[in-house]
């Protein structure tokens, strides 16, 4: 007997949605949620004549549904659109695409976005739906318009407590918009800021939008801001060609935690913020005049996924996330201690770098790395600037830099 496809079969979210009957007419099976499986007679009033199978566990579902192709087709409905973040992908891995039709309905996205009356050409989509993202609130900030899916877990306002608690009272002029129930009798629509959002209770089934009030300066580099473009005090800024050479010697991943302790005027960090925009970037600095050029800097470019984190190192590093990769600017006397602590703290296969200008510095830190376990590599730059034709020619103290990789 000819083997059988699958028939996959995306339901739409409002009241008055039906089957195709022409791809059901073959199937003598239907794969279905415990919701679906209500809706069925409304659905598709003639699906008793077909074997029902629930589509959880969704590994018993699988099995089931290789050996009912045999006999031949078999429907599986899934929420709106099956390969927007939902179970298309799966039977595609498993199945293979020429053995899968698939019949597409609106997403809850969607729905959500003509709910709210708000355009989503622009936006970028996130799913939380059981999944466990080590890292997704650098992901949401660094969006000027973003889709999210929740879980029970993962809640819009479980979502808004996470972003309230890197932002702090300093929070972005942003919308949260919540759509709860898509579809249902008791469907619930929500917007509010941040904090506003984070104060009130919602269930599984929703889909979060925010979006960004104002958008980010356009038309400049994705990386390569100058010294001119960054506020600093008194000429004390990571000059930009070490500023370069120590961003590419720290390798800074997606969904990283970054730690800019000493951060002086945030320049480090604002090149990783904007470069690497699933990053979360925790700038440390104790003077109060760097802690201006900071924010000044985050506000001028609309980065928000950036913190100051005011204090002294190593004790204003207690208790933030675990770091993926540290740069050390300055460290008011206390390298040994820094480097000590931020090696106790760094993930697995992390970076420490340390640009260094005093011999001593040069001398310590990969000592200290050393003492550390890490794996140490030093390189020396020496920066000339020469305009042309020649008139002025500017020359810079060497620069070692440091790094320590841990295994």
């Amino acid at each position: 007997m000819k083997k059988g496809c699958i028939q996959l079969i995306g339901v739409d979210l409002e009241p008055s949605a039906s089957l195709p009957a022409s791809a059901l007419e073959k199937c003598n099976t239907i794969v279905v949620s415990k919701r679906f499986r209500q809706l069925l007679p409304d659905l598709y009033p003639e699906y008793q004549r077909c074997e029902i199978i629930p589509i959880t566990p969704l590994e018993v579902a699988i099995s089931l549904i290789h050996e009912r192709l045999a006999s031949g087709d078999v429907a599986v409905l899934a929420t709106g659109d099956p390969l927007f973040f939902g179970i298309g992908k799966r039977l595609i891995d498993t199945f293979g695409h020429e053995n899968i039709f698939v019949h597409p309905a609106c997403s809850s996205v969607q729905h959500a976005f003509s709910r709210f009356g708000i355009p989503w050409n622009d936006s970028s989509f996130l799913s939380l739906h059981g999944r466990h993202e080590s890292n997704y609130i650098g992901t949401i900030l660094s969006r000027n318009k973003i889709a999210i899916l929740t879980d029970s877990t993962n809640t819009p306002d479980a979502i808004a407590s996470a972003l309230y608690e890197f932002l702090g009272d300093d929070t972005p002029d942003t919308t949260l918009y919540v759509a709860e129930n898509l579809g249902m009798n008791d469907e619930k629509l929500v917007s509010g800021t941040i904090s506003e959002i984070a104060a009130k209770r919602f269930g599984s089934l929703c889909c979060m939008l925010v979006v960004r009030n104002s958008a980010p300066p356009e038309g400049l580099p994705y990386f390569g801001l100058s010294e001119a473009d960054i506020v600093h005090s008194r000429g004390l800024i990571t000059k930009n060609e070490v500023r370069a050479a120590a961003i590419h010697a720290l390798g800074v991943p997606a969904h990283s935690i970054f730690w800019d302790v000493g951060a002086g005027s945030g320049s480090v960090g604002l090149e990783i913020a904007r470069m690497v925009p699933d990053a979360l970037v925790y700038s440390i600095e104790r003077n109060t005049e760097q802690h201006d050029n900071i924010l000044a800097n985050t506000q001028k470019y609309a980065v928000q996924n950036q913190k100051l984190i005011k204090g002294q190192a190593p004790e204003a590093l207690l208790g933030l996330p675990a770091p993926h990769r540290v740069f050390i600017g300055g460290s008011g006397g206390n390298l040994s201690d820094i480097i000590a602590y931020c090696s106790k703290r760094l993930c697995s296969g992390g970076r420490i770098v340390v640009t260094g200008v005093l011999e001593k510095t040069c001398r310590d830190a990969p000592e200290y790395m050393h003492r550390a376990s890490l794996k140490v590599d030093t390189h020396r730059i020496l920066v000339q600037r020469n305009t042309y034709p020649p008139c002025e020619e500017t020359v810079f103290n060497p620069i070692t830099i440091i790094v320590g990789q841990k295994s």
